[in-house]
C-alpha cells in the first residue's frame, strides 16, 4: 500500500537547522510531484515548498533563501533542508505526493523552534 513516512522533526533553537525526510513506497515516486506543507496550531495547512518530477522547485516567500527541497528518486525520498529556523516555523510538517490523477499525504512530523 501507499506510504509516506516523514522523519527528522524535533526541537531546535532559533537559528538552527533541521532536515526533514519523507520516504515513499507503494507508487511510482519518480512520476509524482512532491511537496511539503505545514500546519501550526489553529491555522490552516499551507504549502511550504514543492518539487516537480522534472526537479523544478517552488518556495513560499517566508522560507525563500532558508529552506531547500530536493529529491532522490533512487531512494524514493524527498527532503526539506531547513536553515536559519525561526519560532514562526513551528508547525507539523506534512509530505504530499500528487499527480493529476492521485495524491497522498504523510502523517506529519512536528518541528518546534524555541529557545
Amino acid at each position: 500500500q501507499v506510504q509516506l513516512v516523514e522523519s527528522g522533526g524535533g526541537l531546535v533553537q532559533p537559528g538552527g537547522s533541521l532536515r526533514l525526510s519523507c520516504a515513499a513506497s507503494g507508487f511510482t515516486f519518480s512520476s509524482y510531484a512532491m511537496s511539503w506543507y505545514r500546519q501550526a496550531p489553529g491555522e490552516q495547512r499551507d504549502l511550504v515548498a514543492a518539487i516537480t518530477s522534472q526537479f523544478n522547485t517552488q518556495y513560499v516567500d517566508p522560507v525563500k533563501g532558508r529552506f531547500t527541497i530536493f529529491r532522490d528518486n533512487q531512494r524514493n525520498t524527498v527532503y526539506l533542508q531547513m536553515n536559519s529556523l525561526k519560532p514562526e516555523d513551528t508547525a507539523v510538517y506534512y509530505c504530499y505526493a500528487y499527480t493529476v490523477s492521485s495524491d497522498y499525504w504523510g502523517q506529519g512530523t512536528q518541528v518546534t523552534v524555541s529557545a
